[in-house]
């Protein structure tokens, strides 16, 4: 695997990667600031290093374009080839989810009160929460992965985010 200095920027030559993503919010309320900007920032990251190879279909080739989206109660992982044709689409349940959002979302909500009015210790004992909850996530997204796409934990957390942006009501 080789590797190429970009305006001082290492970046992979692997094609197991994503180079566009895109989130499909149609029908979802408009986001909240902290939403609309932790999206960008999990978009942003994913692009500079992620981990995305189809498993399964031989002519599926990266570097990869995803649509990700909701429809019908399902996560839909849309995926193109760089030229933006179809490789392979999935469907994974939101049932394994929910839980795992909703907590995200509530804990998510009590860091951000707490980075107002509370002192260091508590935020940091809050965040560690935070942290581990969308640990818990990203687990359940590679497991819910495997045999799809291979992946790694940044990865998978960084998607997760999206994911979790996708459900959020407002």
């Amino acid at each position: 695997m080789g590797c190429l200095c970009v305006r001082g920027w290492i970046r992979s030559m692997n094609t197991d990667r994503l180079i566009d993503i895109k989130l499909d919010d149609t029908g979802l309320p408009k986001s909240a600031d902290i939403i609309a900007q932790e999206r960008a920032v999990a978009i942003f990251d994913l692009l500079e290093d992620n981990r995305f190879g189809v498993i399964g279909i031989e002519e599926a080739h990266g570097p990869y374009r995803l649509n990700l989206s909701i429809h019908d109660g399902r996560l839909v992982f849309d995926v193109h080839n760089e030229a933006g044709d179809p490789v392979h689409a999935f469907h994974l349940s939101l049932s394994t989810f929910r839980q795992v959002i909703k907590d995200y979302f509530q804990i998510c909500d009590s860091y951000y009160s707490a980075v107002k009015s509370l002192p260091p210790a508590q935020i940091e004992a809050i965040d560690m929460g935070r942290r581990g909850i969308h640990n818990e996530g990203a687990r359940i997204l590679l497991e819910r992965l495997r045999g799809k796409v291979a992946t790694d934990m940044d990865t998978a957390r960084r998607l997760f985010t999206l994911v979790a942006a996708l459900h959020f009501k407002g």
